[in-house]
């Protein structure tokens, strides 16, 4: 008796130890319109924040930039804004949605500082997960 007893509680416990491991990750970007991830994108480039950055972009992210030629996967981009968590530059920035057709939206994020401006073209992507960052593209253009 004592033997099946033991046996039942194991696996008991064994089964509601299975289900903890089983437990869904809640997206909080899923259901969100596509200007909200692109505001998410510029708090972690402006200010340093990197709590949704594995959640923000496609797993065939690519980021460039137009300056130097420099190409960068999602990997790589993700480990920069980790080292730069918490800085925060100084700098006005701004959005605007360019275009936005079906399943896919094109915007562009001005980034004014004191010096010079960065313009970062951001291609977003709807996946089954919501809208995911899958392209950016920045320049620098010439100050006047």
């Amino acid at each position: 008796m004592k033997t099946t007893f033991k046996t039942i509680a194991a696996a008991l416990i064994m089964v509601t130890s299975f289900s903890s491991f089983a437990a869904v990750k809640i997206d909080p970007l899923k259901n969100v319109e596509s200007g909200k991830v692109i505001h998410t994108y510029l708090e972690a480039t402006t200010l340093g924040t990197t709590v949704l950055n594995e959640l923000l972009f496609a797993d065939d992210f690519e980021y460039r930039n137009a300056n130097n030629n420099s190409r960068v996967g999602k990997k790589e981009y993700v480990k920069f804004l980790k080292a730069n968590k918490g800085i925060q530059y100084n700098c006005e920035s701004s959005y605007e949605i360019l275009s936005q057709d079906g399943k896919v939206c094109v915007a562009k994020a001005v980034m004014t500082f004191d010096n010079f401006t960065r313009v970062d073209y951001i291609t977003l992507t709807q996946e089954k997960e919501g809208w995911k960052v899958s392209a950016v593209e920045t320049t620098y253009p010439a100050v006047n």
